[in-house]
């Protein structure tokens, strides 16, 4: 474990030095910037599982960052790797991804030390199940306390055990689905949550691309996805739902890296293609008029306009910083980028759009799954009708007034009424359109160069504002 510690010791050190720098903007009171930075609560655990007649001891840990607001927020992860820093960095992270987004959580984050590609379903129920009963009884998850999500290695599977799990120890509990989101739709999940995180990248890519100020003298023609070269690690959830939307708005997925290896065309790639043909072959390489990179790493020093890192934390350090050759960095996964790298990535004029911001794509639909959950009812069915009703009235007036038809195609565009997804993709969309403005604000009322440190400022002070709120401090 010696290494893994290490790698997750880096990454907390990392996110606090993020913070410590955007800290030294704010005029906070120190004893607050204290307190926001302080991980509230961790609470580990192992319990016994039979595995093929032999009893395994397995670890978790469920990481409550911070309480200023209620329930607090995070995945749970299940991977070999799982270690305590690691943990509270994401927690630490998720605290403020949800403020700079206006999400009215707390940051939190769960993990499991478990192998879930070489386990069974049935040992990874017994361990999800077992693990939600341990978080239960002592009181730490359910829908105002702290609400779980997938993470690295869990699904919507996980998501409806743990659901299931909680309602069978807390009967009759009317709100007990919202006490973890990401589930299947027919067990309360939330149209558009699967691709939420990929399309929120899109969406903050596309408004960096639209910010001439910021993008003057980068080199970057246009104002559009259109043409622009993208490189993407990591073709999981994120990697693969970021790549999609890019490509279908014009975009050129270059290179694609996996963990065994990656692929680069400089006429593009298919994604939806690659995915099938890793799916089908078990591996990203071989892929038709593509150039195989061994090294999957090597692949992110290739030419492009937008490097997409959305795999695990501390992918380009300061043994490769200085061989990245992209414009623009979009940070996919969490901590693709340590503290080291990025002042040499920053003196080169690259731009970074910080993981707090461009990632939190999943925990706003997280948080409509919530508020779906607590109010038992799905978005748009008491409205659709009407508003359709409302467009109908209206198209007819515009035939009868103007004499003209319009097409049974035209006609359905026209009269159709916003539905679950509709509403999804409608509120993350301004939610991510209104976060990358507040940031540049913040870059620009306080002169900060970079978007991380401005995400951190903007983030520290609306908490900051929550903890003067409640009067308990001078």
């Amino acid at each position: 474990m010696g290494n893994d510690h290490n790698e997750g010791k880096k990454f907390l050190d990392s996110v606090l030095q993020f913070f410590d720098h955007a800290a030294s903007y704010s005029r906070l009171n120190p004893g607050i910037i204290a307190q926001i930075r302080a991980c509230n609560s961790v609470y580990k655990i192992s319990f016994p599982i039979e595995v093929d007649g032999k009893v395994e001891v397995i670890e978790g840990i469920r990481v409550q960052h911070s309480h200023h607001k209620l329930p607090s927020k995070g995945g749970i992860r299940f991977s070999m790797q799982v270690d305590e820093d690691e943990v509270k960095a994401l927690a630490t992270l998720m605290t403020f991804k949800c403020a700079v987004v206006d999400v009215p959580f707390g940051g939190a984050k769960g993990g499991v030390k478990i192998n879930p590609r070489t386990s069974t379903v049935k040992t990874l129920e017994k361990v999800t199940r077992r693990y939600a009963a341990e978080l239960i009884k002592k009181n730490l998850i359910g829908p105002g306390m702290d609400v779980p999500a997938p993470d690295y290695g869990t699904g919507s599977r996980e998501m409806a055990w743990i659901a299931d799990t909680y309602q069978a120890l807390k009967y009759g509990e009317t709100n007990a689905l919202g006490c973890v989101t990401g589930k299947p739709i027919g067990q309360g999940g939330i149209r558009g949550r699967a691709e939420a995180t990929g399309l929120g990248v899109y969406f903050g890519i596309r408004e960096l691309l639209e910010d001439t100020a910021l993008l003057k003298g980068k080199g970057l023609e246009g104002t559009s996805m259109e043409g622009k070269r993208i490189i993407v690690q990591g073709l999981g959830n994120v990697g693969y739902h970021a790549a999609l939307f890019c490509q279908q708005d014009g975009a050129l997925i270059t290179g694609i890296a996996e963990r065994e290896g990656g692929i680069f065309d400089p006429n593009g790639i298919d994604v939806k293609d690659a995915f099938r043909h890793r799916s089908e072959t078990g591996s990203i390489l071989n892929y038709k008029n593509a150039k195989n990179f061994e090294n999957s790493v090597e692949l992110l020093e290739e030419e492009c306009d937008i490097l997409l890192p959305a795999a695990l934390e501390n992918q380009i350090h300061i043994g490769n910083a200085a061989n990245i050759k992209a414009k623009i960095i979009a940070e996919g996964a969490n901590g693709p980028i340590t503290r080291e790298a990025e002042q040499v990535l920053l003196q080169r004029g690259i731009i970074i759009i910080p993981d707090l911001y461009l990632n939190a794509g999943g925990v706003t639909v997280s948080y409509f799954e919530w508020l779906k959950n607590l109010s038992n009812v799905r978005f748009g069915r008491m409205g659709k009708r009407a508003e359709e009703a409302n467009f109908r009235r209206l198209v007819n007036a515009i035939e009868t007034s103007s004499g003209k038809s319009l097409s049974d195609h035209e006609r359905s565009l026209l009269i159709h009424g916003s539905d679950e997804i509709d509403l999804v993709r409608s509120g993350l969309e301004d939610t991510m359109i209104n976060a990358y403005h507040e940031i540049r604000n913040v870059m620009d009322q306080k002169g900060i160069p970079d978007m991380r440190t401005a995400a951190f400022l903007l983030a520290i002070e609306k908490i900051g504002v929550s903890y003067e709120a409640l009067g308990i401090f001078p």
